[in-house]
């Protein structure tokens, strides 16, 4: 028998909405019934009877599916009558697999019977299942909730500064200049500052050495603050060959709670001290870097591209904040179980990103002592804004009639096809028409961000402000 009877079932779906305040509906073909409650919050509560005779085909699927696991005296393993089986293990042996298969399966169903728009995965609580008898479960679900826009055009929003100054552009040029340098062995005179010392070492706490403390043949650029504060520093003015012994105080808050406020002595080997030369700043190294003869040319190019990147992030900032204005002038009420669904999305999300990095999330708490629990708490502000971001958005949308045209579509289905290397109309064949309304919808949404920022009101920032 089962002896829990609430179940948390992972099921999305967004279908068409508009609640009603308890529906009932009955499908004889299938002898399931349905009843929505509204709740308050924009909440609705499924009530769903699924008939006996349904159940008990559930749980016949379920005995055909074990019985060949199961043995009982008298009969050769997978033969034995499932009156038998339960007979000895009881009429809900083979409840639990039943249920399971069941409440998704019943529950889309039901979706496809109420006019609802859920948002949010359905919190699942069976309140009966008994052999015999009816099985009856809700599913306590978010719907969409309205939106209130309040003003939306003309907001004031800061404006960014675009000018390229002649720092940024040096600063620029100096990065390509470090990327072009070469390395060269130090040979003439003791290391210096800037420096990158080839070391062996090995750190000691009281006389015993200590875990995660030795190292061979570590590249280490002095001045760096890659170690411990004033370790780097006594390796200044040692010479290739050398043995320096380093004295060290471990700061307080050091992440291994066993060295921290710990004096430390390292005894190191230097094996090797190189430096980075840097080409000449001139016509030849414009020439190498770029497709310029000049390096007055370069620079040019640099500033223009500095100044397309400044303008992408200024248009890309008056977006945001022109949103952000539009979020804060609306009114919506989003219910909790809907921020939640979005923050396991995210954590979903985040999830495939580590294991694309050949990292598992239970490694990556471990690693930095984090947990489910408290990842998903830190990420409900971010969860949240992306709801109201993208419901303020749509109902801009549908305020303003936007909708994507037939070329458009086209040449989105293109940028699709191109990136994945596939004809465009196996793309368009393989997104189906869901998928064609939810591109259509996201073109929208994005049409809807450039209405918004098109009639922002860009405002000089304050001096305090800066």
């Amino acid at each position: 028998m089962i002896e829990k009877r609430t179940m948390s079932i992972r099921y999305a779906h967004a279908a068409a909405l508009d609640l009603t305040f308890y529906l009932r509906i009955l499908r004889r073909n299938t002898k399931m019934s349905l009843q929505v409650e509204k709740l308050e919050k924009n909440m609705a509560k499924l009530t769903i009877e699924v008939s006996a005779e349904e159940l008990d085909k559930a749980m016949e699927k379920a005995y055909q599916k074990q019985k060949s696991r199961i043995s009982l005296p008298g009969f050769r393993k997978g033969k034995a009558p499932r009156k038998m089986i339960e007979s000895m293990y009881g009429k809900g042996v083979f409840m639990e697999d039943a249920v399971n298969s069941l409440v998704p399966q019943e529950y889309t169903k039901a979706l496809g019977e109420c006019d609802l728009e859920i948002v949010s995965q359905p919190e699942i609580n069976v309140t009966q299942m008994e052999p015999g008898k009816a099985l009856i479960f809700t599913a306590d679900v978010a719907v969409k909730p309205e939106v209130t826009l309040g003003d939306y055009k003309g907001v004031e929003v800061p404006k960014s500064e675009i000018a390229v100054t002649d720092e940024e552009v040096d600063a620029e040029v100096k990065k390509e200049q470090d990327k072009n340098a070469r390395t060269v062995a130090v040979e003439d005179r003791a290391a210096a500052n800037g420096d990158i010392t080839t070391i062996d070492f090995e750190g000691f706490v009281d006389g015993v050495a200590f875990e995660g403390g030795k190292g061979t043949d570590y590249a280490l650029t002095l001045g760096s603050g890659t170690f411990i504060p004033g370790f780097e520093d006594q390796l200044v003015g040692a010479n290739t060959g050398d043995h320096v012994e380093v004295k060290v105080t471990f700061p307080e808050e050091y992440q291994a709670k066993e060295l921290a406020g710990k004096e430390a002595v390292f005894q190191c080997d230097v094996k090797k001290i190189e430096t980075k030369e840097v080409p000449e700043l001139d016509d030849e190294f414009a020439k190498d870097v770029s497709e310029f003869d000049t390096l007055a040319e370069y620079k040019e190019d640099v500033k223009k591209k500095l100044t397309e990147k400044k303008e992408k992030e200024a248009r890309t900032a008056k977006e945001n904040a022109a949103v952000d204005k539009a979020i804060e002038n609306a009114q919506m009420d989003i219910p909790e179980l809907m921020t939640k669904t979005e923050c396991r999305q995210m954590m979903d999300d985040f999830s495939r990103r580590m294991q694309q990095q050949g990292l598992s999330m239970e490694q990556y708490f471990q690693f930095t002592g984090q947990s489910m629990d408290k990842m998903m708490e830190d990420m409900k502000p971010q969860a949240l804004k992306r709801i109201q971001t993208r419901l303020v958005l749509e109902k801009v949308a549908e305020a303003e009639n936007i909708q994507p045209s037939e070329e458009e579509i086209t040449e989105e289905i293109q940028k699709m096809a191109d990136a994945y290397k596939m004809e465009a109309d196996k793309i368009r064949e393989a997104i189906g028409e869901s998928g064609l309304e939810q591109m259509k919808k996201d073109m929208a949404v994005q049409k809807a961000v450039t209405v918004i920022a098109d009639a922002a009101v860009e405002v000089e920032k304050a001096a305090d402000a800066e």
